[in-house]
């Protein structure tokens, strides 16, 4: 079993930066890959960013590409996701999850855990 706990989602101004943090706990969470995603209100559930456990390749939507950097420190069993040049459209609940190998980095169907997501609002 896995636990994962967001942190880090607040109010900001558009054009501004946050980085959210997701904290693992549990076995082996350093052998999982992991991933952000995000969901608006009426909105589905969207990939963002993923980066794999080993040899730690990063994966991105579109429409973040350039703005949002995935990161993991295996040692201390956290992900992060560095945002910047925030824009109003990326207001959602953002969620962590895990995901074993046997996955595809985009689909939220492929990942086992799931965080409880910590809210990101962007003021214009």
């Amino acid at each position: 079993q896995v636990q994962l706990v967001e942190s880090g989602g607040r109010l900001v101004q558009a054009g501004g930066s946050l980085r959210l943090s997701c904290a693992a706990s549990g076995r082996t969470t350093s052998t999982y890959n992991m991933g952000w995603f995000r969901q608006a209100p009426g909105k589905d559930r969207e990939f963002v960013a993923a980066v794999t456990w080993g040899t730690r390749i990063t994966y991105y939507a579109d429409s973040v590409k350039g703005r949002f950097t995935i990161s993991r420190d295996n040692a201390e069993n956290t992900v992060y996701l560095k945002m910047s040049s925030l824009e109003p459209e990326d207001t959602a609940v953002y969620y962590c999850a895990a995901a074993r190998d046997d996955w595809v980095a985009q689909y939220a169907s492929t990942y086992v855990y799931w965080g409880q997501g910590t809210q990101v609002t962007v003021s214009t």
